[in-house]
Order: C-alpha cells, then structure tokens, then sequence
C-alpha cells in the first residue's frame, strides 16, 4: 500500500508526463510539448536527453521530433516494423552524414511508390539540396533510392511494381530500357537516375529540372530488401565518379550495418 503521507518526487514526475505525452503525441516537437506541458525548453531539453539516454524516446533527423522508442527495453508488444527501421537506422544516418557532406535519404517500398522515413538533411552542411519531408512519395522509375529498392526485390515483386506504373501506351521500348536499366544495377549492385526513362511516373519532372545526382543501395534483412538508402548532391558540384570513389563503400557499409542491426536485435522482421 502506498503511503500518502510520503511526498513524491516531483521531477519524477515531471519526466513521467514528458515521456506520456511523447507516447501520447507519438512524436512531438520541443515547442509542442512545452505548450503542452507549459515546462521551459530548457527543463524539456534536459529531460528529453535523459529520457532518450535510458532509451525510451529517440529524436527524428528529418524534423527533431521526439518518438517514443519501439526498440528499447520498456517496448511493450509488436512494434511496427516500420518505426522499427526508422528508429535504428536514424543514429546510422547521423553517422553517414558525417562522413559524407552530402545528404541522404532512407525510403521503403509501397505499392506505387518508395516514402521516406528518415533523412540526415538537416544535418547537411555544404549547398546540398534539402531532402524530404518524412512521408514524400519518390518514383520508383525515377528516382536512384526507388531504382535501387526495385531492382533489389524479387522478381514476382518487381513484376507487380512495374505493372502498376507501366502507361496503358507504353512501348516495347520503353519496357526494353528498364529491363535494361534493372539488369545494370543489379550487375553493378547500387543506382543512379541516370539514364532518364520516359514514362510519366511521379518525380520525373523534378529528376529532369532540379540539377541533383543521386545514388543509392537497398538496406537488406535475412538477404531481402526492405528499404534503399542514397546519398545526392547537386551535380555542378561533383561529378558521379567522385562521389562514387569518395562515398560508394561508406553508403554500402551503413545499409548493411542497418540490415545486420535488424537482423540481430528483430529475428521476426517484416515490414
């Protein structure tokens, strides 16, 4: 029986509401939960660093927001396998971007489209374009991070993809030059944009006017993908085989190093 003559600790109880309104938000920035919890920044920032340090929330590159974690010892149930991935790969992208001045994305497979989860670019510290938000839908045909997730994936998976986006008029060569472009990456092992394909999909446009290169790798787990990582830079800035030469192996170290986290830590992965 609790005592009620005993006081309790108050700034255990300010934690505790932190870490209830974070779970109750499911993300949630500073200035959020000072409005909610009417505490000054500086009392939440102090909070939230302790809180993510016993691991119970985790901060999101792409925004600041504040998560609860789906991956630390108090995770109750199956965590969403998608929460899952952003969570470990996050602190990985934080580590990417300082190795590599440019930024990246990680995105994972829908039905018609890869959407980002994650991204370091606001950690990006030269003239790099800004990635994002959480949630931007980016073309499979289109894009380096959709081109390496799709020719990655199984056969009867990429045969499904590619039949919801093939035009009604699509020629026979067209088809041709993305069997073509599929077969290339798939010998060399990561993507570009290049070469440009014409069918209409999302993101053309964008590919074809906003002077960006990509590449990009898939993010295994038990020896399938399932997601891709890239890193882009503007494309007066570099040419391809120096970033190639430069940054090819780190991006591919740190898609494997989040696929054998998964792996070791989720034996029962599936997005």
């Amino acid at each position: 029986m609790i005592d009620r003559k005993v006081k309790s600790v108050r700034a255990l109880e300010r934690g505790l509401d932190v870490l209830l309104e974070v779970q109750k938000r499911r993300a949630a920035g500073l200035h959020e939960l000072h409005l909610a919890l009417g505490l000054s920044k500086a009392t939440l920032l102090r909070m939230l660093v302790t809180l993510s340090g016993r691991g119970l929330i985790w901060q999101r590159l792409a925004d600041g927001a504040y998560l609860p974690s789906v991956t630390g010892a108090t995770a109750r149930g199956r965590p969403d396998a998608l929460a899952r991935l952003a969570e470990i790969a996050s602190p990985q992208l934080a580590k990417l971007s300082r190795r590599v001045a440019w930024p990246s994305v990680l995105a994972v497979p829908r039905l018609d489209h890869v959407e980002i989860i994650e991204t370091n670019s606001p950690m990006a510290r030269l003239d790099a374009a800004i990635l994002g938000p959480v949630g931007a839908k980016l073309s499979y045909i289109h894009t380096a991070t959709g081109r390496a997730y799709l020719a990655a994936c199984a056969p009867a998976e990429r045969a499904a993809i590619v039949a919801r986006l093939k035009p009604a008029d699509a020629s026979p060569a067209s088809i041709a030059a993305l069997d073509a472009i599929i077969a290339d990456i798939r010998a060399r092992g990561w993507s570009t944009r290049e070469p440009l394909h014409p069918w209409p999909d999302r993101s053309r446009a964008d590919v074809v006017r906003d002077g960006r290169r990509s590449i990009a790798v898939a993010v295994r787990v038990g020896g399938q993908p399932v997601a891709a990582i890239n890193i882009t830079w503007p494309a007066r800035r570099m040419a391809l085989h120096e970033i190639v030469d430069r940054h090819l192996e780190t991006l591919r170290a740190t898609a494997a190093l989040i696929g054998r986290m998964i792996e070791e830590n989720h034996e029962d992965f599936a997005p």
